[in-house]
């Protein structure tokens, strides 16, 4: 019987346990368009709770849960910022033009990181000839900067500085658990600096679909409206509200275990040669890692290592990216090491 593919595209592509369908089966439901699915109203509870927040709202994805909270905090023609690598510019589609009508400034910094001093430069004139600076972004972890986790000073720092120009804060959250998890700080550590926060139970967590925003009771009925509008708002949404907090209550814990396994696959990554890895930009679940221009494009590599049976996405001219995650056990990271320096050795030796 041959192995079963090892999936590193994503920490997104798992799939429910039988324990998680059996609490989607049973879940209590309703109507949540009118406002009275139990099932939602327990998960929105729970997530404003362990964020240290007054409200929150229940969403099919982290793309509407940032795009709503940038919505409820902004007019069209102002203009957020974030870093150059954020989520909200190279993977929503545009959304913050075409939704919110929303200009974005980005910044630079290492591994998806700025520093304070980058937003109180960035931050434009009160003068009617600019745009008005209304909202930075902060992503924890960074997707773009290889799953880093924020340092908290630096974020107390970045709020403290929008805080003090009167800006809003907005915290992309997605993989949230994986920096607790990593820093050993509680989500609501993160969250209280910040306005508003999104968090995604769909990646990490291993629910099917879902995301929430969190918030004041205000903004986040701003939102719920703009979730609405958007066509975001779904009925019976207690069957996926139960695998999210399925989610919440049983698979935050074991993240260290892919934080754990990517170090594996790293440190096995970065003793192949072909491949360069750095170490120390390890910090979560994901691992990117280089290849030698001289052995192998990355989309080459990566067609090679699947046709071994392990899938995984070019990031870059020179990068690949490979995820850890649930569906991932310890020997399945480990034979992908293999594999992966199995393809590299192939092409090297044409």
């Amino acid at each position: 019987m041959p192995e079963p593919v090892i999936d590193l595209r994503s920490d997104t592509v798992t799939m429910p346990s039988p324990a998680m369908l059996d609490a989607m089966v049973g879940a209590e439901l309703g109507d949540d368009v009118l406002g009275d699915d139990p099932t939602v109203h327990r998960l929105e509870e729970q997530v404003a709770g362990i964020l240290g927040k007054a409200s929150a709202c229940f969403v099919p994805s982290g793309t509407m849960a940032n795009q709503l909270a940038l919505r409820a905090q902004t007019e069209p023609g102002d203009e957020i910022i974030t870093h150059e690598t954020g989520h909200t510019i190279h993977y929503e589609t545009g959304a913050p033009a075409a939704l919110s009508g929303l200009m974005i400034r980005t910044l630079g910094g290492p591994a998806g990181q700025f520093e304070a001093d980058d937003v109180l430069a960035a931050i434009r004139p009160v003068e009617s000839h600019f745009a008005r600076t209304r909202l930075v972004i902060v992503e924890n972890t960074s997707n773009g900067g290889g799953g880093s986790v924020w340092p908290i000073e630096r974020i107390r720092q970045v709020t403290a500085a929008a805080r003090e120009r009167g800006l809003a804060t907005h915290l992309d959250g997605a993989r949230i658990w994986n920096a607790c998890a990593a820093s050993g700080l509680a989500p609501s550590d993160y969250a209280q600096h910040f306005d508003t926060v999104a968090c995604c139970f769909s990646k990490g967590l291993g629910a099917p679909v879902g995301s929430a925003v969190a918030g004041t009771k205000e903004t986040i009925d701003r939102a719920r409206r703009f979730r609405k509008m958007f066509g975001g708002a779904m009925r019976q949404a207690g069957l996926l509200a139960a695998a999210a907090l399925y989610a919440l209550e049983n698979n935050r814990e074991r993240l260290a275990e892919d934080h754990a396994n990517a170090r594996i696959l790293a440190e096995r990554l970065a003793s192949t040669p072909g491949l360069e890895v750095d170490l120390q930009s390890v910090q979560s679940n994901m691992v990117i890692f280089s290849v030698d221009p001289g052995v192998a494009t990355p989309g080459l590599l990566c067609e090679r290592a699947e046709s071994r049976g392990v899938r995984m996405f070019p990031v870059g001219p020179t990068q690949i990216r490979a995820v850890l995650h649930m569906g991932v056990s310890r020997e399945m990271t480990e034979r992908a090491g293999q594999i992966i320096a199995d393809s590299v050795d192939a092409l090297r030796s044409g």
